[in-house]
């Protein structure tokens, strides 16, 4: 039996772990995610809407040893529009079943619909990959503690100049300098926290320059043997991208670098001026090169400020809220799917 979250003695299975794909919204992400799928073993679909939702709603959801909670669960899950479940090509009855079966914790619930993502296609490994998680890590592993992340990191002036193009991108270059700071500075933190058996930095320049060796690095953190056919993630993305999703266009094509520091016809001196004077020793670090030659005015300054500080404020709010929840939580979130005394058997509390 495939199992998830962990081996069967208990501990974490290199080849159980979930992968998360995270990074600064327009760093390559989905391109990144579609080079997984193509692995033999590996199953990640486009960005789920309903993990962090659900989680953040957990106490709403009850006590999940009661079976007529899991099911509630699961048919918020199955059943909203928003939760992109529909995506998935799955039989909403049978996951619904699966996860009233499952043990009753919030991480094998969910972790139950990625499971069943993975065996659509008869993979043993599942993943997921959405840019904001990268926020959420800390929940991502109250849920999944053996989860690995891989982090990828693109020029920021590049993700603000793509950003700022996007029919869904409701703010401005303003948050979008923030979001790519805010992605640096997460990654730095989480890379001391969680070791280099968890957490994986890769830059996309070098992923589309030579795909084979960064994938193959890739494959080396996961535990996982490297398949040519990662390469070649736009057969994959004929059949997986929406055509909806026209700001993925360039999935469907050969990986090329050919947006790479296109950045200089797209954005704004004024842009260009101030993310080079607020990210200049963040892209400096990471090998991109920085003028920096013209300043960027006061005025601009204060707002990117007066930007982060609300941002900033923002995240507290959400960290303070999201502790005085875990001390009233109504059961454990962690995955238990796999553990020996879930396995062969379906949970049978009601």
């Amino acid at each position: 039996m495939v199992t998830l979250c962990r081996s069967m003695n208990g501990m974490p299975s290199q080849t159980d772990r979930p992968i998360f794909v995270i990074g600064c919204p327009r760093s390559g992400t989905t391109l990144l995610q579609l080079m997984l799928h193509s692995h033999p073993r590996i199953a990640i679909p486009a960005e789920t809407r309903f993990l962090l939702p659900a989680y953040a709603s957990r106490r709403g959801f009850g006590d999940l040893s009661l079976a007529d909670n899991r099911r509630a669960l699961a048919e918020w899950i199955v059943g909203r529009k928003e939760t992109k479940f529909h995506d998935l090509g799955l039989d909403a009855d049978e996951v619904v079943e699966e996860i009233v079966a499952a043990p009753p914790t919030l991480g094998s619930a969910l972790g139950t619909v990625f499971r069943a993502y993975a065996r659509r296609f008869g993979k043993p490994r599942w993943g997921d990959k959405r840019p904001s998680y990268f926020k959420h890590v800390d929940v991502l592993r109250r849920m999944w503690p053996d989860a690995q992340f891989v982090h990828l990191i693109r020029d920021g002036r590049d993700c603000v100049a793509s950003l700022k193009e996007m029919p869904w991108y409701t703010l401005d270059s303003y948050h979008a300098i923030c979001a790519w700071r805010e992605a640096i500075d997460y990654g730095r933190r989480y890379a001391r926290r969680l070791g280099p058996g968890s957490y994986y930095e890769l830059q996309y320049e070098r992923l589309v320059a030579d795909p084979a060796a960064e994938l193959a690095g890739l494959c080396g953190f996961l535990g996982e043997d490297f398949d040519p056919a990662m390469t070649e993630p736009q057969e994959i993305a004929r059949l997986t991208v929406p055509p909806k999703k026209r700001w993925h266009d360039r999935t469907q094509d050969p990986v090329t670098p050919g947006r790479v520091g296109s950045w200089t016809q797209r954005l704004e001196p004024w842009e260009i001026a101030l993310a080079e004077a607020a990210l200049g020793s963040r892209l400096r670090a990471y090998g991109y090169e920085v003028d920096g030659s013209d300043r960027p005015s006061a005025s601009h300054r204060l707002r990117l400020a007066r930007v982060a500080a609300h941002r900033r404020s923002v995240q507290r709010k959400r960290a303070f809220r999201d502790l005085l929840v875990r001390h009233c939580e109504p059961g454990p979130v962690d995955c238990r799917l796999g553990l020996p005394e879930y396995e062969g058997s379906a949970h049978t509390l009601v």
